[in-house]
C-alpha cells in the first residue's frame, strides 16, 4: 500500500491534507481530503470508449452527504439515505461547473466523479473542499483532463477577506462567495453578497484565486509523485479535412447572413438547419450516414464562428441590438386575481410568471440536512416546462439546472425580503418559465421582485438582475472582445463567459459566472461588471415604471395576523397536553396559531402568532389565549360559562382552562331547591370571585354577590361547627361496622377474627362510600377553612 500524503496551510494557521492510495484503490483515481475532523472522499472513473453518438461531454459529478458522518440517523420511515437534496445538488453543480470547460474537447468517453462526506465536524463547510477533492482524484488518475483546480469560499467578515470561514461565522459576512479557478484563470464563481460594490466583489475573487495556485501547486506535486502526469491516449472522434474545408466553403457566408439578418429566434434555428439540410444533401447518397456526425461537427463550428464574427467584426448582435443594449421590456403586476401577488416580467422572448404566496410558521420549509437544521421562512421555486422554447416532450421532475437557477433567483432576493421578527409570514416566491430565449433566472429576479411588492411584502429595496455575455477573439482575448448585455440563448451557448448579475440600486446582492475561456483578465472582468451595472439600472427603471414600492396593505386572500408575547410560564398552557388546547382554539375559531419560546435578557417569553381570515375569529382567539395568560383577581366580576352541574353547585369556567364552585347557596339570595332551577351546563353567567385558596388554588365565586339584596332579607344564622368530641357515630362506618372493621390498635384480636374482620370490609366498601361529589364539596370546602358540610343535615341540599 502505497499512501501519500500532502499538506495545504492557510494563512491562519488552518491545514488541508490530501491523502491517496489508502481508499477506493480500484477507482481511476480517489483521494480523501481532510480538514479539522471533516473529511471527504472522491472517487472517479472512466470508461474506456466514448458514448456513442455522444458529441459532448458525458460528464456526471454527485455530492453526497453521509448522516453516519455527524453521528446522526436519517429521518423518514426508511432511516436511509435517498434522493440527493437540494443542498447537495448545489454543490455538485458548483463542481461540475468547474470542471466541465477543462476536458478535452474530442474526449467522449462516460466520467463520473463521486464525492461523499465521510466524516463532519460540526462548524466546517465541506461544500467548500468539494471541488479540490473532485479536482484532485482526477489529478491521480491517467482520465484526460485541463487541471488541476480549486474551489474555495471566501468570506468578508468584520471587514476582513477569509478562506473557507464556518458555519458560524457566516452571519456576520457581507460577501460569501464560491470561487473556482486554475493556476492561471478563474473558472467559475457564485455565491450571495449584502449590496456590495463591483470593486469589492473583484477584491474577493483576487484573494481567492491567491489561494487557490496553492492547492493547484500542491496537486501537482501530487501527480508527479503518483506519476500520473501522462493521461491515457484516446481517438473518440473520426475527421475528414476535405469534409470539414466543404462545409465550410458551403455555409459559412450564408451563416453570416443568417446571423446578420436579425430574425426570431425561432426562424433563425430555422434557416441554420435548413442550410445544414442543404449542405446535407449535396453528399452522396451513400456518405450521409456515415458522415453525419462530422457534418454536425463542423456546421456547428462554422455556425459558431460565423456568429462571432459578426460580432467583433461590426458590433451587431444576433437580433440587431447593440452590445450594451437591453431587450424591450414590459411589466405587469396583479395579473392574478386570487393570488397573494403576482406578475409578469417580459423581456425580448424571455418571460416569467411569477407568483408570492404568505402562510403561517407552519408552512416554513423544514431542513433535515447533515450539519443545517432549522426552518427556511423564505423561499423560491423555478419552473421551467418544455413549451418554454416550444419543445414538444413530457414535463418530468424538477431536474438540477431549475434547481441551480431558482437557488440563484432566491440568494439574489432574499438580502431584501423581511424576516421574523419584522415579518412573520412563511413567504414563497414561484416562477414560472413561459418563454425562454437567454437569462430566464435573471426574470426570475425581476418577476419575483415585482410579485413581492404586489402582496404588499415590505422588501427594503427593489432587486434587478442581468446576465452578461463575452465573445473574444482566441489568439487576443483580452485586446479583442465584446461584451454582451442581456444575452441571448444562443449567445451563452456559442460565447466564452455567462455572468450573472443581481443587485439593487446600492450594490450587489448576488452573481453566477462561469467563463469558458484562458487567460482572461480582471480588466475585462471590471469592464463586464460595470456593464453590467448599467443594464442592471436600465431593467430597474422599467420595472418602477409598472410598481415602484411595495403595496400599502394585503390582499384580501391573504390571512391576516396578530402577534401577542406571552411570560413563558404559559407557553405551556396555551398548547396543553399533547397540545389539546392549541388544537382546540384552532378548531372553534378558525384560525392558526403558532407559539415560539424566546429568550429576552434571560426571561422566556413566548411568541404567539394568531392567523385568520377575518377579525372576528383573530379577536376570539386572542381572547382565549388572554385569557388563558390572565390571573384570576378576588373581587372582579367575570362572564363564565357553566362546564357542570352538581347537587351541590355548579364548576363555572371564568377564563380559558380556569374554574370556580358557584355554590347552590352563591346562586340567589332566596333558598334554592335545585341548581337547575336557576342555571344549567352550556350557561353563561357573570359571577363574582369572592375567594382563592392559597393553599390549593381554588376559587369560590357567587353570583347572587352582583343581584340586588331583597328588602328585609336577614342573614341565616350559620350553624357552629361541632367539635371533635361532639360528632357522634359516623354513618355507615366506625363503631368496629362492617365497613371500617375493627380499630387498628385493638392488637389483642386474634390471627382468625382479624383476618375475617378484614374480609367482612372489603366487599361493600364501595357501595357504602361516600358519593364523589360530596366528598369533593367537603375537601373544597375543608382545605378553603370554612366548616365540613354535615350530609345528615336534610337542609345542606
Amino acid at each position: 500500500m502505497n499512501i501519500i500524503n500532502k499538506k495545504i496551510e492557510l494563512s491562519d494557521g488552518r491545514v488541508i491534507e490530501i491523502e491517496t492510495g489508502k481508499l477506493a484503490k480500484q477507482a481511476d483515481g480517489s483521494v480523501v481530503v481532510k480538514m479539522g475532523g471533516t473529511m471527504l472522499l472522491a472517487c472517479v472513473t472512466c470508461a474506456k470508449d466514448a458514448k456513442e453518438d455522444v458529441d459532448f461531454m458525458p460528464l456526471q459529478v454527485d455530492y453526497k452527504e453521509k448522516f453516519a458522518s455527524a453521528g446522526r440517523f436519517p429521518g423518514g420511515f426508511m432511516k436511509r439515505e435517498g434522493k440527493a437534496s437540494d443542498a447537495e445538488i448545489l454543490t455538485a453543480r458548483l463542481v461540475d461547473r468547474a470542471l466541465r470547460p477543462l476536458f478535452p474537447e474530442d474526449f467522449h468517453a462516460e466520467v463520473y466523479v463521486t464525492i461523499n462526506l465521510i466524516s463532519a465536524e460540526k462548524d466546517i463547510q465541506p461544500d467548500a473542499l468539494a471541488g479540490l477533492a473532485a479536482s484532485s482524484a482526477l489529478a491521480v488518475s491517467d482520465i484526460p483532463f485541463g487541471g488541476p483546480i480549486s474551489e474555495v469560499r471566501v468570506a468578508r467578515i468584520d471587514g476582513q477577506l477569509k478562506i473557507n470561514p464556518g458555519f458560524s461565522e457566516m452571519d456576520k459576512a457581507d460577501i460569501d462567495l464560491m470561487v473556482a479557478a486554475t493556476y492561471d484563470n478563474i473558472m467559475m464563481v457564485e455565491g450571495e453578497m449584502k449590496e456590495v460594490s463591483e470593486a469589492d466583489m473583484l477584491e474577493a475573487i483576487k484573494f481567492a484565486h491567491e489561494e487557490i495556485k496553492k492547492h493547484c501547486k500542491v496537486q501537482m506535486e501530487l501527480m508527479e509523485e503518483t506519476g500520473k502526469t501522462v493521461k491515457r491516449t484516446y481517438c473518440h472522434e473520426e475527421n475528414d479535412e476535405e469534409l470539414r474545408k466543404a462545409v465550410e466553403a458551403f455555409c459559412y457566408d450564408r451563416c453570416y447572413a443568417i446571423a446578420k439578418s436579425g430574425s426570431a429566434k425561432h426562424e433563425r434555428s430555422d434557416a441554420f438547419d435548413a442550410l445544414k439540410e442543404e449542405f446535407y444533401q449535396t453528399l452522396p447518397e451513400e456518405d450521409r450516414e456515415a458522415k453525419k456526425m462530422m457534418v454536425e461537427r463542423y456546421y456547428h463550428t462554422v455556425e459558431k464562428t460565423a456568429m462571432r464574427n459578426l460580432i467583433l467584426d461590426e458590433g451587431i448582435r444576433l437580433d440587431g441590438r447593440k452590445s450594451d443594449e437591453v431587450r424591450p421590456i414590459w411589466c405587469e403586476v396583479g395579473y392574478l386575481p386570487c393570488a397573494h401577488g403576482s406578475a409578469i416580467f417580459t423581456r425580448g422572448e424571455t418571460q416569467s410568471l411569477s407568483t408570492v404566496t404568505l402562510g403561517t410558521k407552519l408552512d416554513m420549509k423544514e431542513l433535515d440536512e447533515v450539519l443545517v437544521r432549522g426552518s427556511e421562512q423564505f423561499v423560491l421555486h423555478y419552473n421551467f416546462p418544455p413549451f418554454a422554447t416550444g419543445e414538444a416532450k413530457a414535463q418530468r421532475g424538477v431536474g438540477r439546472r431549475e434547481i441551480g437557477h431558482g437557488n440563484l433567483a432566491w440568494r439574489a432576493l432574499k438580502p431584501m425580503v423581511p424576516l421574523a421578527p419584522e415579518n412573520p409570514y412563511a413567504v414563497r416566491v414561484v416562477s414560472d418559465i413561459l418563454e425562454s430565449n437567454g437569462s430566464s433566472s435573471m426574470a426570475t429576479v425581476c418577476a419575483g421582485c415585482l410579485a413581492l411588492m404586489d402582496a404588499g411584502v415590505k422588501i427594503r429595496k427593489p432587486v434587478a438582475g442581468v446576465a452578461m455575455g463575452l465573445i473574444t477573439d482566441a489568439e487576443r482575448p483580452n485586446d479583442r472582445y465584446a461584451i454582451l448585455t442581456d444575452i441571448l440563448g444562443d449567445e451563452d451557448h456559442l460565447g466564452d463567459m455567462d455572468f450573472k448579475v443581481t443587485g439593487t440600486k446600492d450594490g450587489i446582492t448576488a452573481t453566477q459566472m462561469d467563463i469558458k475561456v484562458d487567460g482572461l483578465s480582471y480588466e475585462v472582468l471590471a469592464k463586464a461588471l460595470e456593464q453590467a451595472r448599467q443594464g442592471r439600472m436600465h431593467i430597474m427603471g422599467e420595472m418602477m415604471k409598472c410598481i415602484s414600492e411595495p403595496r400599502e396593505d394585503y390582499k384580501p386572500f391573504v390571512p391576516r395576523i396578530i402577534q401577542i408575547r406571552v411570560p413563558g410560564e404559559f407557553i405551556g398552557a396555551i398548547i396543553g397536553k399533547g397540545g389539546e388546547v392549541i388544537q382546540k382554539i384552532q378548531r372553534e375559531t378558525g384560525t392558526v396559531v403558532t407559539i415560539t419560546e424566546d429568550n429576552v435578557n434571560g426571561v422566556s417569553e413566548g411568541i404567539v402568532d394568531i392567523f385568520g381570515q377575518d377579525k372576528e375569529s383573530m379577536d376570539k382567539a386572542l381572547e382565549w389565549i388572554n385569557g388563558i395568560c390572565a390571573v384570576p383577581e378576588v373581587g372582579k366580576v367575570y362572564h363564565g360559562k357553566v362546564v357542570s352541574v352538581l347537587e351541590f353547585g355548579a364548576f363555572v369556567e371564568i377564563l380559558p382552562g380556569k374554574e370556580g364552585l358557584l355554590h347552590i347557596s352563591e346562586l340567589d339570595w332566596g333558598k334554592t331547591d335545585k341548581v337547575e332551577d336557576v342555571i344549567n351546563v352550556g350557561d353563561e353567567v357573570d359571577v363574582k370571585l369572592l375567594e382563592i385558596d392559597a393553599k390549593t388554588g381554588k376559587m369560590r365565586l357567587s353570583r347572587k354577590a352582583l343581584l340586588d339584596k331583597p328588602e328585609g332579607y336577614v342573614e341565616p344564622e350559620r350553624r357552629p361547627r361541632p367539635a371533635a368530641g361532639d360528632r357522634g357515630p359516623r354513618r355507615n362506618g366506625g363503631n368496629g361496622d362492617d365497613r371500617r372493621g375493627p380499630r387498628r390498635d385493638d392488637r389483642r384480636m386474634s390471627d382468625e377474627r382479624r383476618n375475617d374482620r378484614r374480609d367482612d370490609r372489603r366487599a361493600p366498601r364501595r357501595e357504602n362510600k361516600q358519593p364523589r361529589q360530596e366528598n369533593q364539596l367537603g375537601d373544597f370546602m375543608t382545605d378553603a377553612g370554612f366548616d365540613a358540610p354535615d350530609y345528615n343535615d336534610p337542609d345542606i341540599f
